[in-house]
């Protein structure tokens, strides 16, 4: 007789990581069936998917994206470069880009240029060696080198935050001279003549650039020098803005308004005024731009630009795929960018005598 045989079904592994087949032993199932439940889980039945779920997560399995990558010619990896990760001026749109490329099953990778053309060139260079299929770019400004990078690694690439129909690349944003001259004529409109700006550096910052502009067209449509426009620049930052605010404030004729070019800024603007004893708007009246959360929480609720930032990350993103995938992407898109009026915008105060 011959000896019974014992049949024991175990799953050897290797030392390194858990494979394909191992989940597929231990799921019962092929390991077609597996690549289906991890790619298109939709072609899977329930039971089927949560058996093969349930040993992915008990074998610690992590899927081989290198050779999916290699196999494919793409990585489902998206890269953004943003100029700050400071304040919070890009973090619903880019919140809005994120939950839309998860929708598509594609993760973010972001860094940071801290506003220099040349660090950008880099992280530009070292997202797409990384292999991300497309990326998100802030603004028009940027190196020729860039440009030319992204033209021979035939890399799709969206511009958001701004809109130029003049220009050959994908963009979906607003026109920030039109917003800022829009504010403009209302900061007139309520008397204003004496006007300060606090803006950015506007060299390598088109927005910056742009928003500046639009303040002295609107000056110059109302028959006023734009000259006269007392402008100081500064980087981002609530304590650079209390500073500008200081200067301004303490030149021999003061201006009746103060316009930031963001809302940081305009956030340390009041912080200084309530210091200096100014009261707002009574004294002088403050602007911002972009109505991101602090615009509302700030003493008096700042008078602001309304940026449509998650209209535009979810745009962004559905443009990007689009160009991932080979199809048309469609046009530009130009966003509206509306006035959100509050408290910290008010009449020129009366001057003595009149």
């Amino acid at each position: 007789m011959k000896p019974a045989i014992t049949r024991i079904h175990a799953i050897e592994h290797d030392p390194g990581s858990p494979t394909l087949a191992d989940v597929a032993q231990l799921a019962g199932v092929s390991t077609a069936t597996v690549s289906r439940c991890l790619n298109t889980p939709d072609r899977v039945s329930e039971d089927t998917r949560r058996r093969v779920l349930d040993a992915v997560r008990q074998l610690g399995y992590a899927p081989n994206f290198g050779a999916r990558a290699l196999a494919s010619r793409r990585t489902d990896t998206f890269g953004a470069i943003i100029p700050t990760m400071e304040a919070a001026i890009f973090a619903r749109g880019l919140q809005a880009f994120q939950d839309e490329l998860g929708r598509h099953g594609i993760t973010l990778l972001v860094a940071s240029s801290s506003y220099s053309p040349e660090l950008e060139e880099e992280q530009i260079r070292a997202l797409v060696a990384r292999g991300a299929d497309a990326l998100l770019l802030i603004g028009h400004d940027r190196t020729p080198e860039s440009y030319a990078f992204l033209a021979k690694q035939r890399t799709p690439h969206v511009h958001a935050w701004t809109f130029d129909a003049s220009r050959e690349f994908q963009s979906i944003g607003f026109d920030n001279g039109k917003a800022m001259a829009r504010l403009t004529h209302k900061v007139l409109d309520l008397g204003h003549r004496n006007i300060g700006l606090i803006s950015a550096p506007r060299v390598g910052n088109d927005r910056a650039r742009q928003r500046c502009e639009g303040v002295r067209e609107a000056l110059a449509t109302r028959g006023l020098p734009p000259d006269s426009l007392r402008l100081i620049e500064t980087p981002y930052s609530i304590a650079n803005g209390a500073a500008a605010f200081e200067e301004l404030m303490s030149q021999d004729t003061r201006p009746t308004a103060v316009m930031c070019g963001n809302d940081v800024l305009a956030a340390g603007a009041l912080s200084r005024a309530r210091k200096m004893g100014l009261r707002v708007p009574q004294d002088v009246s403050v602007t911002g731009y972009d109505d991101i959360d602090i615009a509302e929480i700030v003493t008096p609720a700042l008078t602001t630009v309304h940026v449509p930032h998650r209209a535009m990350g979810r745009g962004a993103a559905r443009m990007l795929v689009a160009m991932r995938n080979g199809e048309d992407p469609g046009p530009s898109v130009e966003l509206e960018a509306t006035i959100a009026e509050r408290e910290s915008l008010g009449p020129a105060p009366v001057t003595p005598g009149h």
